[in-house]
Parts: C-alpha cells; structure tokens; sequence
C-alpha cells in the first residue's frame, strides 16, 4: 500500500507533454499509475511510441502505456506536425523504447483504473478529449469515481492557438471536449491564454537544458526546433501549456488566482467550432463548472520543471 496519489494522464506526447510527464514521472507525492494515448499533436503510432520513449528515458519503463483513439470521433483534423515534428519529437531519430504498449484499450483501462482507484484517482489530460469522452459513453458514472479532473483544454477568453476562437485539444475533437466537460460537475482547467501568462525565458531554458543528466539531453534535443519555431513567431518566451497544466496538478497549492465560471464547447460556428465559451458574467444560470487557472507562482512553476530536467 503506498500514500502517494494515483495519477493517470491521457495524454498525445508532443514536445510540451513531454515535459509535463518528466513532471509528474518525478514526483514524489504521487504514482503515475498509467499513461492513456490518443492521436493529436502526430497520430497515434507516434504518440504511442513517444509515451514508451519517454517512460524509457525517464527510468520508469514499469508504467503502463495504452494506445487508444487514432481519430476524434466525428470529424476529421490536421495534427500539429509543424510544430512538434512528424513524429512529434522533433523528427531526432531516437531508438525506440524496448517496452511494449499495452493489449487493453486506453478507454477500457480508465474505466478498470476509475475502479481500481475509486475515489483516489486523479485525471489529468494534456490532448484532445477522445478517450476519456470514449470512456464516458460505456460507462457515464465515470465522473463519481475521479477524485480530480485537470485538464489543459481551450482559450477562456477565445484567443485561441490553431484558430482565432479556439485551442488545438478543443479543435482537434470539440465533441469529445463537449462530451467531457458537460459530464464532469467540476473540473480544473488550464487553459492557453494562462499559459502565455506563464512563460519561460529562451536563455534561461537554454541554461536548464545544458544539465549534465539524460533527461535534460533528451529534451533538449527533441524540443530544439520546437523553441526555435516558438522564438521566430512568439518572442523572448517559449510557452509549455502541459507543464503548467501538471503543476497545477501536482501543486494545486501553487495556484494564486482562480476564477469559478460556466463553461461550454461551441460545437456548430461557422468561425468558432471548438471555442470555449465561458460564461463570465454568469448570465445563462448554469452551474460553475470550470475551476480556470488564472495565476500560478511562476517561481514554483520553474523549479518543478528544472527537477523535471535533474537541472
């Protein structure tokens, strides 16, 4: 029996996913009890082989992996292969990981494992909603047995990432993201435009990633064109959303602005499928459902990466 707190992250491993489960893999408080795949940053081969990469360069190839959806479920949508790589890690070459993914399907093991941690487990999403909104329809009473929802999905205030109104997670599968967010009566929520609020400096991640240790080496070299792009387009910071999103989950004490307010997925917009709307001003009469991540003490942010990288 351990007094660490299960983890289970759904996740699509780009470059920032990466860095968010180095996060959580060095953790001491919590145990990540499993790794859920889907396609969106690159498909699903990649993502897959990605999570068992970086379990391996972790040290922790003991965590299981399950491959779930290779699509969304209804539409369609372009990966973000210009920015992670083809294969989602900056197309080094790095050998393939000696672990294997797991039989079972991501969806069916987030149910076994809503079970097996009832009421314990913390979810944290870091990509598109399509395996967890997969899980809700074979079994909706999912939600009574997570302890917590934290997920990096959508732009509050629609400034939006991939379109004008929308972020990639929502756009790349807004009906699982619809599905999702409807069925938790809570949820954690950092969004894009928290993460623009909480950038890192290009010189010093330079300086963290020079650390003699094969994860800083690893990210380094698999995040080098990803912060190169980040500089010619974005300025003086590189922006990591799944970093600050696991911060937020594993140090919800970190947090110093939260605001609780109404949100939805816009599904039918002509300009603004896979927005996020969010109910500000609370005129609709729902539910406060979205806990949304405004400010978080970025000096705690920062150390938590660099224990991430042994930096």
């Amino acid at each position: 029996m351990t007094d660490k707190i299960p983890l289970l992250i759904d996740t699509d491993p780009g470059v920032d996913d990466a860095l968010a489960l180095l996060m959580a893999l060095h953790c001491p408080q919590h145990e990540v009890v499993g790794l859920t795949i889907a396609a969106g940053n690159v498909g699903l081969r990649y993502t897959v082989r990605n999570a068992l990469k970086l379990c391996e360069v972790a040290g922790r190839p003991d965590i299981p992996v399950f491959a779930g959806c290779a699509e969304p479920l209804l539409h369609p949508s372009p990966d973000a292969a210009e920015v992670h790589g083809q294969d989602g890690f900056g197309d080094v070459g790095f050998p393939e990981a000696r672990t294997q993914v797991q039989d079972e399907h991501a969806a069916l093991a987030l149910l076994r494992l809503s079970h097996q941690y009832a009421g314990e487990l913390v979810l944290v999403t870091l990509g598109p909603l399509t395996n967890v909104a997969l899980a809700l329809k074979l079994d909706p009473t999912l939600p009574t047995r997570i302890k917590r929802l934290v997920v990096m999905a959508g732009a509050v205030s629609a400034h939006g990432n991939i379109t004008p109104a929308a972020e990639f997670n929502v756009a790349f599968d807004p009906e699982a993201a619809h599905l999702v967010l409807r069925a938790f009566p809570k949820f954690d929520l950092a969004d894009w435009e928290a993460t623009l609020a909480h950038g890192f400096l290009h010189r010093e991640v330079e300086q963290w990633l020079q650390a003699a240790s094969e994860r800083a080496r690893f990210y380094e070299a698999i995040s080098r064109n990803t912060r190169l792009w980040s500089e010619d387009r974005r300025g003086d910071h590189w922006h990591s959303a799944d970093s600050l999103a696991m911060a937020f989950a594993l140090d919800p004490e970190g947090a110093l602005e939260i605001a609780e307010r109404p949100l939805g997925v816009e599904l039918a917009g002509t300009l603004t499928r896979g927005a996020t709307v969010t109910d500000w001003n609370r005129q609709t009469g729902a539910p406060d459902n979205a806990r949304i991540l405004l400010r978080y003490d970025q000096a705690r942010f920062e150390a938590r990466v660099r224990a991430a990288l042994a930096a």
